[in-house]
């Protein structure tokens, strides 16, 4: 067990390493998008500090997510990363909406731009989130929360990319109107990589089944079981990131001991869990029961 919280500080010492970088960052973003006139700098500077919300938010929301369980919160905080997921990823399509607008108003009313100030704080950009990238990268394989901060960045690393770009499309052509259009990309690319990410977090709050799972095929694995003779009023849904939760009522072919259907249903537990990854199961054993045998009711 220990090792299991040794993870967990892990992963939250790397998630306070990226709010440091990201606050550097962020200063130095927005005092070169004032020198410029940039207001592509300024909105990576805007995005980054979204960027140091969202890992203050993800961090926090990590850390009492592994507080134990009590009588007034048998299921603990574990959701508590999902609902910091769906905000993150909120306020990131959020600054996305802005930021159009915003681009749009500066086509419609161009301003000159200093280039030198886009090119060096793009590339300063790229390396501190390319590093905060480079932190988190293995835990956001795994983490939705964790992953929602690892977009931040991500789209942090892109929009700098694209302000160098930029920076060296006005350096070499005064092409002014290049830095709005970059701006309109950026926030069109924030839009998308949250989208998917609000759509997830919020089916797991709404207790949707998991996509990966088969209802049927679940239900076609309960029946290999000879002794059990169907499955219904089945409810499936995921606690948090990796906690998939599955209750139903079986129908034994029987009336079994009791101890002879507890054996079928630890096996049965075993399969789901190797087969669907389902961690925890709550069945109601019935015999001759005369009552609704759909399978959602």
């Amino acid at each position: 067990m220990s090792g299991h919280h040794h993870t967990h500080d892990i992963s939250g010492a790397k998630l306070l390493v990226a709010v440091v970088l990201n606050v550097l960052i962020t200063v130095a973003q927005v005092v070169g998008g004032i020198m410029a006139g940039s207001l592509a700098l300024l909105s990576d500077a805007l995005h980054n500090f979204s960027d140091v919300m969202a890992l203050l938010i993800s961090w926090f929301a990590h850390r009492i997510s592994h507080k134990a369980a009590d009588s007034s919160r048998t299921f603990g905080y574990k959701r508590a990363e999902i609902v910091a997921a769906l905000f993150n990823a909120s306020v990131l399509a959020g600054i996305g909406v802005y930021l159009v607008y915003a681009s749009v108003m500066r086509l419609i009313y161009p301003e000159p731009v200093l280039s030198s100030w886009l090119i060096w704080m793009g590339l300063l950009g790229i390396v501190v989130n390319g590093g905060s990238i480079f932190l988190l990268e293995s835990d956001a394989r795994a983490n939705m929360n964790i992953r929602a901060a690892y977009l931040h960045l991500l789209g942090d690393v892109l929009t700098s990319v694209a302000v160098v770009i930029g920076g060296v499309a006005i350096a070499l052509w005064e092409l002014y109107w290049v830095d709005p259009l970059i701006s309109i990309i950026i926030a069109l690319y924030l839009i998308a990589a949250s989208a998917g990410l609000i759509k997830e977090s919020t089916g797991v709050l709404m207790q949707f089944a998991p996509p990966q799972v088969d209802l049927q095929a679940v239900a076609d694995t309960v029946c290999d079981d000879p002794a059990i003779a169907g499955i219904h009023h089945i409810h499936l849904w995921r606690l948090s990131d990796h906690a998939i939760h599955l209750e139903a009522h079986l129908d034994f072919t029987e009336d079994l001991p009791l101890s002879r259907t507890t054996a079928a249903v630890e096996a049965l537990e075993n399969r789901l869990h190797a087969r669907f990854g389902i961690t925890h199961t709550t069945f109601q054993c019935e015999y001759g029961r005369d009552d609704d045998k759909r399978l959602i009711r």
